[in-house]
């Protein structure tokens, strides 16, 4: 027999050999990163507003224009009295142009009302002094002493509180959330008898910024969740 097919043939077989050892030396470690674990981590911070809208509505009435107009000047004229002595500053206060009504003409219906004429006002303070905007949303019963009856707040002219200061606590609740997530896979690893590895990915989610609840809605809530996947090891 030829010597040269004999060797030839022994060395197919050596590398076919070394080939599925290989091969199968790589299905181990793909199978070992294959083993992971992905869990989430939650960040929550309780934060007071740090700024505030808030509108006053009030209305001024009459079945005549002239002497409406000279209450809306009155009304408004106290209004801005009060928010003056309180403390809020001429930056702070805008006031809107008053939206005028004559019931006779724009309303179905007979002409027995009361008043012809509603004039709706609106001024809005937005200030980031929320503590002197609230002692003063607390006190505005010192304006129907004067006449002017404060409207309820609907839904197109809501108090309005934000939190603006989100930029400087991102990092360390970014940094508890990922810390809280990884203390979690920690514990599923070790309960798994494994070994916690390297990341394999990681997501930032949004951060949300809701009322603690409806009562108190100068107090937000921040919240941030993080999700990490690990790799697990033997």
């Amino acid at each position: 027999m030829d010597k040269g097919r004999i060797y030839a043939g022994l060395a197919v077989m050596v590398g076919l050999l070394s080939l599925g050892i290989f091969f199968r030396a790589a299905v181990n470690d793909n199978r070992e990163y294959d083993r992971v674990v992905s869990v989430k981590g939650l960040s929550e911070k309780e934060v007071e507003a740090d700024k505030v809208f808030w509108p006053i509505v009030f209305n001024t009435m009459s079945n005549d224009i002239n002497s409406l107009n000279q209450q809306l000047d009155k009304s408004r004229s106290e209004v801005l009295e009060f928010l003056k002595e309180g403390g809020v500053d001429d930056s702070e206060i805008s006031v809107s142009m008053p939206e005028i009504s004559d019931k006779y003409a724009t309303e179905y219906g007979s002409n027995d009302r009361a008043y012809r004429f509603v004039a709706k006002n609106v001024i809005t303070v937005c200030s980031e002094n929320v503590e002197k905007i609230r002692t003063l949303m607390a006190s505005q019963d010192r304006l129907l002493k004067k006449g002017v009856v404060v409207s309820p707040n609907d839904w197109g002219n809501k108090i309005e509180f934000e939190f603006q200061g989100l930029n400087k606590i991102k990092p360390q609740m970014i940094e508890e959330a990922t810390r809280n997530a990884r203390s979690a896979a920690e514990k599923f690893a070790q309960d798994s008898e494994s070994r916690l590895g390297k990341i394999k990915t990681a997501t930032q989610g949004v951060f949300s910024i809701d009322d603690r609840d409806r009562n108190t809605p100068y107090i937000k809530v921040v919240r941030v969740v993080t999700s990490v996947t690990y790799y697990l090891e033997n």
